[in-house]
Formats: C-alpha cells, structure tokens, sequence
C-alpha cells in the first residue's frame, strides 16, 4: 500500500471512531457510567472511551454550574448540590447513582 493510501486509510479509520462513541444515555444503561452527590458523573466500568466521555460531560457541566452561580450569587458548591439532588431524582429506574460512596442501582 502506498503513503498515500495509508494516510486516507488512517484518516478514514480515526474519522469512523467517532461513529462508534459511546453515547451517555447507552452508558449509563450499560452501567458504566452513573451520577455521584457531587452533581456530576462518574465512572463505574472505565474504558478510555468511557474516561473520554465523563470528562466531557464534567467539563460542560462544571462551566454551566460556574455560569449559574455567578448569575445567582451563590457559591459553585451550592449549584453542584441542587444539581446533584436533581440529577438523583431524574435518573431513570436501573441506572446507577453513588451513595456513601457506593455505586448503587436505582
């Protein structure tokens, strides 16, 4: 195989991995990922993907918490909690919340 063909190869193989990430609603049913008191994600089974994911999701929701308190005057720590209480009470029969620090079935 030339360089040539090898490069698009190699391209066409990272652009596909891409396809295959794993979603948050697929990870959480799988049990891989779950909501802590903290009000954000954290990883029960972790594959680099997994990893990858969780960061993400912590990242923007850490800038969204951030954002709220500076509008509302009150402190990231406050946000993170009434996040957490509402992520708790969303998250679906099955999936995984972490308790007294242990991941637990909800």
């Amino acid at each position: 195989m030339n360089a040539s063909k090898l490069l698009t190869t190699i391209a066409a193989a990272c652009m596909s991995f891409s396809v295959f990430a794993i979603s948050l609603d697929d990870a959480k049913s799988q049990g891989l990922v779950g909501e802590t008191a903290a009000g954000y994600l954290g990883v029960i089974k972790g594959s680099s993907e997994v990893k990858k994911l969780v960061k993400e999701v912590n990242s923007k929701r850490k800038a969204k918490y951030q954002q709220l308190a500076k509008k509302n005057g009150i402190s990231l720590s406050q946000v993170e909690a009434m996040a957490a209480k509402k992520t708790f009470a969303k998250t679906a029969p099955g999936h995984f919340v972490k308790v007294d620090g242990k991941w637990v079935k909800k």
